[in-house]
């Protein structure tokens, strides 16, 4: 028996001050681990330099990720799952991320989004501050994509200790907590569970 391609996953995310590039960081490279092939790629950024330069967290994250290509949707279509992330802006997604999504509309007419798997990661500076309807406003793209969406849920006892069964998320408190071990795990968890389920649709599925 041939063995099975690997999995291919995109992790597109944006993020302003470093929470969210933390975050895809390590679902990439535990997705790597996995043995999927992995394109991590960031939204383009939308504000305007003197912004970007008021907040010095902000600037450095733009200095610290420039060598990350931008996303294009040729990286969805390429993908088997795509791993989507953006910090909470008034309870949904950036409107940087949002801007990527929209300009799938091609690809979506043409049916190459769909049977696909997708989950999503956030973050928000306070606790209870959207995290939750964050993800499920992105989920509702999901399922207009026809998308096969794969959630952590709590299918791992340190689910239990992070909370979020929507996908992984972190309290940053305006940059006074840093990506924390609790955030990474969830990370890890949610990356491995996205690269066996979609590993096992490739094996198993033809549609």
């Amino acid at each position: 028996m041939a063995t099975p391609a690997p999995a291919k996953v995109a992790v597109i995310y944006y993020s302003s001050t470093g929470t969210n590039a933390a975050l895809a960081k390590e679902i990439a490279n535990t997705a790597e681990q996995a043995g999927a092939e992995v394109r991590l790629r960031r939204a383009t950024e939308l504000a305007p330099p003197a912004a970007i330069e008021s907040n010095a967290a902000w600037a450095a994250n733009v200095r610290a990720t420039a060598d990350i290509p931008e996303a294009a949707p040729e990286d969805v279509e390429w993908a088997d799952a795509v791993i989507f992330g953006s910090p909470t802006r008034f309870g949904n997604v950036t409107s940087q991320l949002k801007q990527f999504i929209d300009q799938l509309g091609g690809l979506w007419a043409e049916g190459k989004l769909a049977d696909k798997v997708y989950s999503g990661f956030t973050s928000s500076a306070t606790l209870h501050g959207g995290q939750e309807s964050t993800l499920l406003a992105l989920y509702n793209t999901v399922h207009h994509f026809g998308g096969i969406l794969v959630a952590p849920g709590y299918t791992a006892a340190s689910k239990f200790v992070d909370g979020n069964p929507y996908g992984t998320s972190h309290v940053d408190a305006q940059g006074e907590n840093p990506v924390d071990d609790t955030a990474r795990k969830a990370a890890r968890v949610q990356a491995e569970r996205v690269v066996r389920m979609t590993t096992a649709l490739k094996a198993g599925l033809s549609v």
